[in-house]
């Protein structure tokens, strides 16, 4: 089974009742979703085509995720994020991981193998900017001597 498939099969205890699927990309937009919502993520990396999208209102859930299987047929999950400056990328990395690793147990019962998180950049703060007209000024008003 090929992560491009249109459907994957979850697989459930009582199935007398019928089959469950999901397509892909449901998968990848639980994985998005869950991996943005970590704390110090700054955003998902993307395509050209997602940011033209995003410009437009339309966000594009599942960008910065790509699923895998391995030969056994176990399903690797690949995240590419942009962190904040100043966060401890370890640590985020691992609760990325978690993250993802729970979301996709309690939405889907899919068993992950792996999820490996790669560090595309780093996002400094946006700082304000001066106004240059104020510069001297105490409070709003101009300073005397």
């Amino acid at each position: 089974m090929a992560a491009d498939e249109q459907f994957m099969k979850l697989t459930t205890k009582e199935n007398d009742l019928g089959q469950i699927e999901v397509a892909p990309q449901v998968i990848e937009v639980i994985a998005g979703i869950a991996a943005n919502h970590v704390e110090g993520v700054n955003r998902m990396q993307g395509t050209f085509s997602a940011s033209v999208k995003g410009i437009f209102g339309r966000k594009e859930r599942s960008q910065g995720i790509t699923l895998r299987f391995d030969e056994d047929q176990n399903l690797n999950v690949d995240v590419f994020v942009y962190l904040d400056y100043g966060v401890s990328v370890p640590k985020i990395a691992l609760k990325i991981q978690d993250q993802v690793r729970q979301q996709l147990l309690f939405m889907t019962d899919l068993q992950v193998a792996t999820v490996n998180v790669h560090v595309e950049g780093i996002v400094p703060e946006k700082t304000p900017k001066v106004d240059l007209d104020q510069l001297f000024t105490i409070d709003g008003g101009d300073r005397e001597n």
